[in-house]
């Protein structure tokens, strides 16, 4: 059986389990409070350089906006920024936003772009949205992508399961959802000829679980150094040193 298709057998068992966490851990409570806090201070990073060379086009959700990190400055559009100052920077990401919340954001852009960055998915695997409703979106999201894209960077969030914000079960199933959802990711890529950056690894392997310092104060957004690393997955995936090499200083 698929993955789309096995969860919707037992709904009311995964939300008890979901609630019993969140209901019985204090720290879990207070990181809800915390992520709120973080995504009423971020703001999303503009940059429209007088002499832009290329543009860029974010869309996604909180990941994309750079909620967790300490500034715009220190999200992953602010270091591309950074590192390519003659780059155009639109962000449309948005908090809380979903596969299906891209699709709107997607379809307000009508400028055509170098590049399209996707940053979103975080939002699908923790509500609990329906499988196949989300690789439908995901597909409409692709599409919309290369058309607006002379390149599509898909990038969905890493292993959700991972982060300090789940304890088990819980962590479980975010995992296992997480899992779903980068593989509906890869294949769209591959579909549309779009470049996946795959921030998935297994707990062992997991820089986020290994290293606390790479985790925002509400245990479930990047930190600083956590966009750094995103930001250096991103380069190296998807070879963009030479791509954007126009953007670069003079």
């Amino acid at each position: 059986m698929s993955p789309s298709t096995s969860w919707p057998v037992w709904p009311a068992l995964v939300i008890v389990l979901v609630l019993t966490v969140l209901a019985t851990s204090g720290c879990t409570v207070w990181r809800i409070g915390k992520a709120g806090e973080l995504a009423r201070r971020s703001e999303p990073l503009q940059h429209t350089p007088p002499e832009a060379t290329l543009r860029l086009l974010i869309v996604g959700d909180s990941t994309g906006v750079g909620t967790g990190a300490s500034s715009p400055q220190a999200s992953l559009a602010g270091l591309l920024a950074q590192a390519y100052p003659r780059l155009q920077i639109d962000n449309r990401a948005r908090d809380g936003a979903t596969f299906a919340g891209v699709i709107e954001q997607l379809e307000a852009a009508t400028a055509r772009y170098d590049l399209v960055l996707v940053q979103a998915g975080g939002n699908d695997v923790i509500r609990l949205r329906k499988l196949d409703d989300v690789r439908a979106d995901i597909e409409r999201v692709a599409t919309l992508a290369r058309a607006r894209g002379q390149r599509v960077l898909l990038m969905p969030a890493g292993n959700v399961g991972n982060a300090p914000f789940f304890f088990p079960p819980a962590s479980w199933l975010m995992t296992s959802r997480a899992r779903s959802l980068h593989g509906f990711v890869r294949e769209a890529a591959t579909r549309h000829q779009a470049a996946y950056i795959n921030l998935f690894k297994d707990k062992a392997k997991d820089p986020f679980a290994q290293q606390p310092e790479l985790n925002a104060a509400d245990g479930l957004h990047p930190s600083d150094a956590g966009y750094r690393v995103w930001f250096d997955e991103l380069m190296t995936q998807a070879q963009l040193a030479p791509v954007l090499a126009p953007a670069k200083a003079r």
